[in-house]
């Protein structure tokens, strides 16, 4: 049920170019810069949110990312893996808000429920479910999920934005699944 969820909601928005974009953003197109924010903020700010489980924070890291990414196009080449290099800048930035932390606050229900109520097209008791499922993984484990099953990225291009050898990724993944699996058929989210 939860996998079908994230699958629908990972294949349901066709985005656009990317690689166009940022080389139209390289070029000082404004359009171009709203149209990139308005394909991917959505999905940054969640995976902010899921890193660093504090509203102000993970919308702090969407603003400093693109920034970072309005800059970095003068550097940017395209090779069809613009995604992949756009959140590569939001996790660095996340894990300098988490350094300037040193510890996660953690992420208030209210919060976490409204991100997924923009995601996930689904009713308030799989809603309640899936953010209780969610809460039992460890940090790690949720961003790998939410970066595969959400944004869907590949695992090998997830080991290279969380800077993790593709093997843990995939075990971290494997293991992430079997307990969402296990807390689901048992009913055990709370």
């Amino acid at each position: 049920m939860l996998t079908v969820y994230l699958t629908s909601v990972a294949n349901s928005t066709a985005s656009p170019d990317l690689d166009d974009l940022l080389d139209r953003v390289r070029q000082g197109d404004r359009d171009a810069l709203q149209r990139l924010y308005e394909a991917i903020s959505k999905e940054v700010y969640g995976y902010a949110l899921s890193v660093v489980q504090n509203e102000h924070d993970a919308q702090d890291v969407l603003q400093d990312s693109f920034l970072s990414i309005v800059h970095g196009t003068k550097t940017y080449r395209p090779q069809g893996k613009a995604k992949a290099w756009i959140y590569t800048i939001v996790h660095n930035r996340c894990v300098q808000v988490l350094r300037t932390r040193q510890k996660t606050t953690p992420l208030s229900e209210e919060d976490e429920q409204g991100w997924i109520d923009d995601r996930i097209p689904c009713t308030t008791e799989d809603r309640l479910a899936l953010s209780a499922c969610m809460n039992r993984l460890s940090d790690e484990e949720r961003q790998i999920v939410v970066l595969h099953a959400v944004s869907g990225f590949r695992h090998r291009e997830i080991a290279q934005i969380l800077h993790l050898a593709l093997p843990t990724v995939l075990s971290k993944y494997s293991r992430a699944l079997k307990k969402l699996r296990v807390i689901l058929e048992k009913g055990d989210t709370a």
